[in-house]
């Protein structure tokens, strides 16, 4: 299981991921076809929706998406996706090669889709939000420092390393580049395999899922949001009624999966059922590039539109302004409950890199689960079991690791420094040697132009992009 160079510039229909063994067992099966189901999801709401990007409500109130279509601001395809699926499989491709949670690493390949189109169904970035932009702006500039720190040849050389090399050469280096007030909704919508690969250890799976926005989206609302919906999606593969999923108190009955850490208070606002509105948009209900509009939103069509994937992701679209994203985060989490079998068929068959999506979500299921053998991590197989356990047996080896591997100083910018990261335990990162199974085979790009001159891939992809500048509607504001 290899994912190419990102100076190769292969398309993600032309990446052969090949499929891991099997998954033996009913329960197996089951999930299996939840998680493909939340990358299917995510992916056929974020084509869905491309087509009106940045369209108001009162215009789909009289042009309602029904089906996949062609054309909107970016002229796809129908079927083709945007920057939410985009930066999801980015994301999955690390916890894939890396076989673990690496932050470093994500952004790493963050900065490849962005610098060379890496998992773009176009091959160049597009629809990129601002605040992710300019957080890989600025993790680009702290590789450059980090270069000369440690006296690397080149851009390629920084790329292979992993948090552990980079923490163990240079401990000041913080890789997560956003602070305070970004919460835009652009960490949310590339969600969906942090929780997919931990889903068998809920508390690591929540704690990972806030994690995983911190590194472009520091603002609590925005960490918390994560944290939040991952739990929703856990418990979605975990076999979960819908009953349970759209409880008011959900967060308090799986509060052990949270810690310490109390979600922000308009997140635990959510949580308590603000989107449950009959008359979603005459309401309140938005789909907008804020991350607690985008997660309101998405709920609300979940628990209105009961029973049906379907006209639960079209009722999202039909919101306005952000649809592709509300309905991309909608598709996690309806993804996750009805599983890939209850996505329409007809819009799944027009998926670009349909395969190639159902093959992450493989390899998610088998990786995650290889996760927890190698790590002799109990998999808890019902909702029942997790509340009689007390969190992961890592917890106290991982609170000793942080003093030395990701401490407080490393997340200036969150609001609670005491919240530690199980999964950076050495203990957990020793496996690294394992990662020559799947290499990222980009030494042989070493003398890539491109490296030399980091900015120069990208400009003239983002030169006619709308979100490129933080005035324009949409991502661009928030995300």
């Amino acid at each position: 299981m290899n994912f190419p160079s990102p100076h190769a510039r292969v398309l993600p229909h032309q990446i052969p991921l090949g499929k891991p063994p099997e998954s033996r067992g009913t329960e197996e099966a089951k999930q299996l076809n939840c998680i493909q189901g939340s990358l299917l999801g995510l992916a056929v709401g974020d084509a869905l929706g491309a087509s009106v990007e940045f369209r108001p409500h009162q215009y789909l109130v009289v042009h309602p998406v029904k089906k996949m279509q062609s054309g909107g601001t970016w002229g796809l395809k129908a079927g083709q996706w945007t920057d939410d699926t985009s930066m999801a499989l980015c994301l999955a491709s690390s916890l894939l090669t890396m076989k673990t949670f690496d932050p470093y690493n994500q952004m790493v390949r963050y900065k490849w889709w962005y610098k060379h189109g890496f998992l773009s169904a176009t091959g160049h970035c597009f629809d990129i939000g601002s605040t992710t932009r300019q957080s890989l702006d600025l993790f680009c500039h702290r590789q450059k420092e980090l270069m000369k720190v440690l006296s690397l040849r080149n851009e390629n050389d920084v790329d292979k390393l992993s948090i552990i090399d980079v923490k163990s050469r240079q401990p000041t280096f913080d890789v997560n580049c956003s602070k305070p007030g970004k919460a835009g909704n652009g960490a949310l919508m590339r969600l969906a395999p942090v929780p997919l690969f931990y889903f068998r250890n809920p508390p690591l799976a929540v704690e990972y899922s806030g994690a995983s926005a911190r590194v472009t989206h520091g603002d609590k609302k925005a960490v918390d949001a994560c944290r939040y919906y991952g739990a929703l999606i856990v418990a979605a593969i975990r076999g979960e009624p819908f009953e349970n999923l759209t409880n008011k108190s959900f967060y308090t009955e799986h509060k052990d999966w949270f810690g310490s850490d109390d979600l922000h208070e308009e997140v635990l606002r959510i949580a308590a059922g603000s989107y449950q509105k009959n008359d979603g948009y005459d309401k309140g209900i938005r789909g907008k590039g804020y991350v607690i509009d985008a997660l309101e939103a998405a709920l609300w069509a979940f628990w209105k539109y009961k029973g049906s994937f379907k006209d639960g992701v079209l009722a999202a679209i039909n919101l306005g302004d952000d649809t592709d994203t509300t309905a991309a985060i909608y598709g996690q989490l309806a993804g996750a409950y009805y599983g890939a079998d209850n996505i329409p068929a007809d819009w799944v068959d027009k998926l670009y890199a349909k395969e190639l999506i159902r093959d992450i979500g493989s390899w998610l299921h088998y990786e995650g689960d290889s996760f927890m053998l190698e790590n002799n991590q109990p998999k808890e197989s019902s909702h029942q079991q997790v509340h009689s356990t007390d969190k992961h047996p890592n917890n106290h080896n991982a609170s000793e690791s942080m003093s030395t591997v990701m401490t407080s100083s490393q997340f200036p910018n969150s609001d609670s420094h005491n919240t530690t990261y199980p999964a950076y335990d050495p203990s957990i990162q020793q496996q690294a040697p394992k990662q020559s199974n799947t290499p990222l085979n980009i030494s042989e790009h070493s003398n890539d132009p491109s490296l030399s001159n980091p900015s120069s891939t990208n400009s003239q992809n983002l030169h006619n992009n709308p979100k490129s500048n933080s005035d324009q509607i949409g991502k661009s504001e928030w995300g």
